[in-house]
Order: C-alpha cells, then structure tokens, then sequence
C-alpha cells in the first residue's frame, strides 16, 4: 500500500507541474494598454496615425511602427486598416510598386496630400519587414508577398556600395548623396531587420548591409554617442553632419534620431555574435547616465552635452540597452523609474505633453521589456501571444 501510495503521490505531483507547464504555456499578458491608449490617440478611424505636435501631419515611419505594433498585438484590425491608408494615400494605391512618400498632410491651401513623395527609407525597411513577418505570423501569404516586392524596390532605390565602405542602405531615393559625399543615418540601421531579410531573401544585398552595419555604427560614432546624421567620404570616412542647409543650419548632434540606435541595440538577440561590438560603438551613453538623471536631448560632436533632460521617451528607449550592457542596472531602475513615474493614468500614455514620439518610443521598449515581442537570431519576430 505504502509503495501504491508513493506512486500515486508522485503522479498527482507529476500532474500538477504538468498543468502548471500548461496554463503557464498558454498564460498571456492580455490586452497591451500602452498600444490601445496609443491608437485611440493617434490613428484615426481610416487607419492613418497623426501626430499633433506636428501639424496634424501623417508620416511613413509612423504608419510603419503602427503596423508594426498592429502584428505585436495580434490586432489584425487595425492593422489591415493601416495598411489600407498608407497604400491609397502614400504610395498611389499600391505599395507592390511604389514605396510611400514619407509625408503626408495639409498644403498651404488647405488641401491634405502628400507633401513630399520621396520615400524614408527607415520606414520602408519596418513596413517591408512586418509584412513578411505578418505573412508568416497570421498564415497569409498575401503579406509576405508584398513585403517581398517592397523589398525588391528597396534594394533597386534606396541600397547602394560605397566604395570603401560597402553595401549600405541610404536615407531615401533621391537628395543624399552629394559628389562623392553620401549622408547616412545611423537609426535608419537596426541590425535584425537586414538580418531577417537575408533569410528570407539570400540572393539580395541584406547580408552586405548587416556586415557593414557595425563599423557604420563604430566610425559614425562621436565619442561613444550616435549622431543623428553624418557623412560618408570614401578616403576619409564618417564626420557628423546636419541635414539642414545654409546659414539658419545647426550644429550636428545625437538627438531624436540617435536616440533610436540605443534601442535597437539593445533589442538584438543576446546570441546575436555582433551584438557587443554594437553595444561597445555607442558605450558613451551608458557612461553619461553614470552621473545624470536622464539622456540628454541634444549630445555634441565631443560629446557634451548641448541640451540635458531629454523627454520621457528617451528614458524608455536607453532601457533595453542598458539591461543588455554589462553593470547598468542601477541606471536601468533610474531609468525605468523616471519612466513609471511619467505615466498618466487617465490618459494611459507617457510624458508631461504625451508626446506621439515619445509613445513609439516606449511601444518598442516596454513592449520589448515585457516580452511582447522580441527578434530572434535570424531578426525573426518572436510574439508572446504566437508562441504554442
């Protein structure tokens, strides 16, 4: 009886872990508040997101990051409402042959149209990426299929070798290169994206890009910070630049651009073999909040800070690097801290103006932290509420 007893003891033992395993397999973190405050917000019933501190203007990184976090929250909604808009109203009704104009809004007549048809290519990357992603994800082929033919146009418009350097993906089309001088931006780069293109596309020039990723990163680098724009002279190499022109220009500096190379980083897989040279490339920042409360807004050429105590959404989005640097986590709990304390609760967004920067910003980080989403080694998209 005893030995009966025993055997029924474990397997009642065996059946309870057992169930554990399962409820915790199919345990998901519900509904993304974050993402639901974002969209009620910021996307309108048509599918397009509008930023109000600019204008009321619509733009192609903003209805890319929207699908983007559309996929994370299985909000096939939404998303296919996104995907709608940008392609009727930014890319002349067909994103398979025209990658969207990166700006949309009101003229000076008061017409809304495309402001600007030269397409971002920071945006066209994201979008092309989740569509394929999407396609894998949902089981609809049609996604992939257009996220593949914008990848072909990406890589016959916006990719180009620069002798010296290498392949490399440029701003947009048309207005960066100037002589023998092309102007690159750093945030434009995230690593896994060109790593999950080369999956799925070998023959194309991704694995180039992702092997020049590193020294772009390491060399376009001013002392340890990212700038938000620089310029590559075969023979000379990265100087930081300013996109703007002529008298009224200011001086080059790591700011609302750069600030998304941190968070890029720090989202690699921790497996990924490029991951610490990156890390080491824009070690400056890790070092700053050593002894300051927050990243600074505006980060000079030598390193100093030109405007300190850089909005909430900077805080969120130093948070997955300084959780991947070594001995960070005393400013990582500053970080997060500042973070959690900016939370409005009626409101459920971020920041003292809730800026719609600002909430993209932490979409990826917090949804990142929490393990919404993460890009595994081959820049794959792995969801929480995908996995069996």
């Amino acid at each position: 009886m005893s030995i009966r007893r025993t055997f029924l003891q474990k397997s009642l033992l065996l059946g309870l872990f057992l169930s554990l395993l399962a409820v915790k397999g199919e345990c998901k973190l519900g509904p993304w508040g974050l993402w639901t405050a974002y969209a009620s917000h910021f996307i309108d019933g048509q599918g397009r997101v509008i930023d109000p501190q600019g204008n009321d203007r619509s733009t192609s990184e903003g209805q890319a990051y929207g699908l983007f976090f559309a996929l994370a929250n299985n909000d096939r909604d939404h998303f296919d409402r996104l995907l709608n808009w940008t392609q009727n109203n930014m890319a002349s009704g067909d994103l398979a042959t025209h990658l969207p104009g990166w700006l949309w809004g009101k003229d000076k007549s008061g017409q809304w149209k495309t402001l600007d048809s030269n397409p971002a290519s920071d945006a066209d990357v994201w979008m092309a990426y989740t569509l394929v992603e999407a396609g894998r994800l949902w089981k609809q082929p049609r996604y992939t299929t257009l996220g593949r033919k914008m990848m072909t146009q990406i890589a016959q418009r916006e990719v180009v070798n620069l002798p010296g350097l290498g392949t490399t993906l440029i701003p947009g089309p048309t207005g960066f290169q100037h002589g023998q001088s092309w102007m690159l931006n750093p945030s434009y780069l995230p690593l896994f994206l060109f790593e999950r293109f080369a999956f799925v596309d070998p023959s194309g020039p991704w694995k180039r890009i992702a092997q020049s990723i590193p020294r772009l990163l390491r060399e376009s680098a001013s002392h340890g910070f990212a700038m938000d724009w620089v310029s590559y002279v075969p023979g000379q190499g990265f100087k930081p630049v300013t996109l703007q022109q002529g008298k009224d220009a200011e001086v080059p500096v790591g700011s609302y651009d750069a600030i998304r190379v941190y968070l890029w980083a720090g989202m690699l897989s921790a497996k990924n073999s490029r991951r610490a040279e990156i890390l080491q490339a824009v070690q400056g920042m890790g070092a700053y909040l050593v002894n300051h409360d927050s990243p600074p807004a505006k980060i000079g050429v030598q390193g100093d800070p030109i405007v300190q105590d850089g909005p909430v959404g900077f805080s969120a989005a130093v948070l997955p690097y300084l959780r991947a640097m070594p001995r960070c986590e005393k400013m990582f709990a500053q970080q997060e801290g500042r973070l959690r304390g900016q939370r409005d609760q009626s409101s459920g967004l971020y920041g003292k103006n809730q800026g719609y920067y600002d909430q993209n910003l932490v979409l990826f980080a917090t949804g990142y932290l929490e393990d919404r989403f993460q890009f595994g080694l081959s820049g794959e998209l792995v969801l929480e509420w995908a996995r069996s």
